[in-house]
């Protein structure tokens, strides 16, 4: 029997996505089955690079407005420096040939990782699958908990 990890990402920060994502690809390199639970601002880890036309409120138009849209525009929880501070992290780890988080995605995807995007958190957001990334699921905390009560480790981010 496997080994079962899971994830819950809570944070929209880059820094602490690509955490999440270096673990669930290290453990699913030590064959465990891997589940990333992505809620509140740990979805606009899953959004796509462009927009999408979607029916919306104005309340659910501005959240989508207001927040970043994919990997590759997320802060970083400190040292931000008005948007600098990602492009040094970037940068830094492009000269020591690290994985950039789309490269950490992708290959999660391609090892089994299994991507699950919050349901509940998607209707207070607004956000609708259309806008999110291809080959993800889409569960309810139920779901997060059954793959959470059978895993060794179990992580907040």
């Amino acid at each position: 029997m496997r080994e079962k990890t899971t994830i819950v990402l809570f944070s929209g920060d880059l820094d602490k996505a690509i955490a999440a994502f270096i673990i669930a690809n290290g453990a699913a390199a030590y064959d465990h089955d891997v589940t990333i639970f992505f809620t509140f601002w740990g979805l606009n880890a899953l959004r796509k690079d462009e927009a999408v036309k979607t029916k919306k409120g104005i309340l659910e138009r501005a959240f989508a407005w207001m927040m970043p849209r994919g990997p590759k525009k997320l802060g970083l929880s400190k040292m931000n420096f008005a948007g600098m501070g990602p492009q040094m992290i970037k940068h830094v780890m492009k000269k020591h040939n690290a994985l950039s988080l789309p490269q950490l995605i992708e290959l999660a995807q391609e090892q089994g990782v299994k991507l699950v995007a919050c349901t509940m958190t998607m209707d207070l957001l607004g956000l609708q699958s259309e806008e999110l990334i291809d080959g993800i699921e889409y569960a309810g905390v139920a779901g997060y908990l059954g793959d959470a009560s059978n895993a060794k480790v179990n992580l907040f981010i």
